[in-house]
């Protein structure tokens, strides 16, 4: 007697191929079990929730269509991937997902050949999907192009790039909006409100679509004829019904809006469009968290749910303990607003993530997210900042990375009192190396007329934001972690702390040890653990990374021969470099250890694991410090 299966067709699929020999009739079926099995297995294994639930018809419609892995789906947000992974040969491995040595949170070439693209950030897919298809016509490879862009996606600057450049290069790519209205929080800006209200005939496309094929059959229509006719007939259409299509303007063909969740008419509509030549967008409506009612109610709280009960819908939160960095962050500016009626808040769609939501219940007018938009948060809070306002630009470390420029330029160089908040900084855990925050010190530091700073804990977190807040106090960056900080009590006053200025948290003789943030907690244990073995440990908090404390670095300079140095940041061009050069510069000889994130991308796993990955553990900086016991 076979043993029953809750996923009868599911488990049979191990590739896109097998997909391929069940009847469309049975797709449904398939929709079913695909969403379970994600509802099940993220109950226990937590992981991006809502997102992959309201994608699961369009990804068995684009698997059942394509024939993947010669024809190319590129994914805009990993978020929407895990129906994905699970259909293409990791279904009995997703129970490792984010895990230390299991599959990828996002999608990665490394990890399959299906992984066309990797999709950690987003708003990349249009543009790496046209290079794919640009080159598979210049390599004349019968292949075809997806990109698939979503959760709010389009409102990041580069997904306009790639779309302005669709009708100038030989491409066939067809686009896929899968539109949800949301991004983490609720989607916002105008082409949010465009989505929503945007609408096209399908007759009128199934029209349009025979004539040009006519038109192409005989011989009239080529490439450069079909590019101008589009124009002429987006710009026909315009006039006569009153309106324009935004993607039609951009000379790509516009099917849709269609139901996302009706897997037989994307099967229908998808064959319908997939042999066309030129680019196409097809515009496709999906619920976030499609399947799971409390998802469906509210998709920002399920975007990342952690471990929940399937039987109540409740989500299994623990309490207690020391808050999270970005809850101090929160509070702390709502205390600064209402003392000062120039403060604003201002990020790039994580409201809820960094805890700006805060400031949004208490002083809606004076908080903004501005979407998936980082450059643009930077250069609009620069704005703000010449208008006499004092924006606190909150941007996750490794998406800062997109604003660097928009730091130089638009606020650097114009010695604006402005304040960037990076949070998730340094090792963040499960997301992996495209969430990581390793390189913000390092490619902060050359940049001119900016204070970095980083707190050892959550009342050196209100100081430093008192501080930045401070008339004159110019470009002031302030990094701190993911997750709990260590103090209980965080409630302490809001005092300013002299710019440039470390301070000495125990003195010692034998070695000292310089460390910056929050990964300055793990030593405490480990020189109380050194001490007990003879070595006498001076530990001194930097505070900041520039302007550097020269006097805590002459101290140490001329009392020690060995010095260590600790960072929650890659041991290249941060606070390492930045004792090594000030001691070259300055004649010192002691022997430097740096340690801190290895010159290497850092995969997935729990923070802990990581930081024994990269040496940067306790019992690695007891190691660091006995290694000078007897020389």
């Amino acid at each position: 007697m076979e043993k029953e299966t809750k996923y009868p067709l599911l488990e049979t699929i191990d590739s896109p191929a097998d997909l391929r020999k069940l009847s469309e009739k049975q797709l449904p079926q398939v929709c079913k079990e695909l969403r379970n099995f994600i509802i099940d297995s993220l109950a226990n294994n937590p992981g991006h929730f809502a997102s992959s639930l309201g994608s699961v018809e369009l990804t068995v419609a684009l698997h059942y269509v394509f024939a993947t892995p010669e024809d190319k789906i590129v994914w805009d947000v990993g978020h929407q991937a895990y129906g994905h992974k699970i259909l293409t040969g990791r279904r009995d491995r997703f129970h490792t997902n984010r895990k230390f040595g299991g599959i990828k949170p996002f999608p990665s070439p490394d990890e399959s050949e299906y992984d066309s693209f990797v999709a950690g950030h987003a708003s990349n897919s249009i543009s790496a999907a046209l290079g794919l298809a640009v080159s598979a016509a210049l390599e004349k490879r019968n292949e075809h192009v997806i990109a698939v862009i979503g959760d709010g996606s389009m409102s990041g600057g580069l997904a306009y790039e790639g779309l302005n450049n669709l009708s100038n290069m030989p491409n066939n790519l067809l686009v896929i909006l899968n539109d949800n209205n949301m991004s983490i929080d609720k989607s916002v800006g105008g082409m949010s409100q465009l989505l929503i209200s945007m609408h096209s005939s399908k007759a009128y496309n199934k029209v349009r679509y025979g004539i040009a094929k006519g038109l192409k059959k005989v011989g009239i229509l080529n490439e450069r004829r079909a590019n101008a006719l589009i124009r002429f007939n987006n710009g026909l259409k315009a006039m006569l019904f009153r309106q324009q299509n935004f993607f039609e303007g951009m000379c790509a063909r516009y099917f849709g809006p269609i139901n996302g969740h009706d897997v037989l008419e994307l099967v229908r509509m998808l064959r319908s469009i997939k042999d066309m030549t030129g680019p196409r967008m097809l515009h496709i409506h999906t619920t976030k968290g499609k399947g799971w009612e409390p998802a469906e109610k509210n998709a920002t709280l399920w975007h990342q749910p952690g471990i929940f009960d399937i039987e109540t819908g409740e989500r299994i939160v623990t309490e207690g303990g020391s808050p999270r960095f970005q809850d101090v962050f929160g509070e702390t500016l709502v205390e600064l607003a209402k003392a000062n009626e120039h403060v604003v808040g201002i990020t790039p769609a994580m409201p809820t993530g960094c805890s700006m939501n805060k400031l949004a219940e208490v002083f809606p007018d004076r908080f903004f997210d501005v979407g998936i938009a980082e450059g643009h948060a930077v250069t609009f809070s620069a704005g703000l900042a010449k208008g006499g306002s004092l924006p606190f630009c909150n941007v996750y470390s490794s998406f800062m990375q997109r604003g660097y420029d928009n730091l130089i330029h638009d606020v650097a160089l114009q010695r604006l009192d402005f304040v960037l908040c990076l949070d998730r900084a340094g090792i963040v855990g499960e997301d992996g190396p495209t969430h990581h925050g390793a390189y913000d010190l390092a490619y902060l530091r050359p940049i001119p007329n900016l204070t970095i700073s980083s707190p050892y804990d959550e009342c050196e977190l209100r100081r430093l934001m008192y501080t930045a807040a401070q008339p004159g106090a110019g470009a002031f960056v302030i990094r701190y972690p993911r997750g709990k900080g260590s103090l209980v009590d965080w409630r302490c006053p809001l005092e300013a702390v002299e710019v440039g200025k470390g301070r000495c948290i125990k003195k010692g003789t034998d070695v000292a040890f310089l460390t910056i943030g929050p990964i300055g907690k793990v030593m405490e244990a480990a020189v109380a653990e050194a001490e007990k073995q003879g070595v006498s440990v001076a530990h001194y908090d930097m505070r900041f990374l520039k302007p550097i404390d020269t006097a805590i670095l002459r101290e140490v300079g001329e009392n020690f021969k060995y010095v260590v140095t600790l960072e929650d940041g890659t041991v290249k061009g941060g606070l390492g470099s930045a004792v090594l050069e000030y001691m070259a510069a300055s004649g010192y000889t002691p022997k430097v250890e740096i340690m801190g994130i290895p010159d290497e991308f850092i995969e997935h796993g729990a923070p802990s694991e990581l930081y024994r990955v990269c040496r940067m553990d306790k019992e690695d900086v007891v190691r660091a410090i006995l290694k000078f016991k007897d020389l």
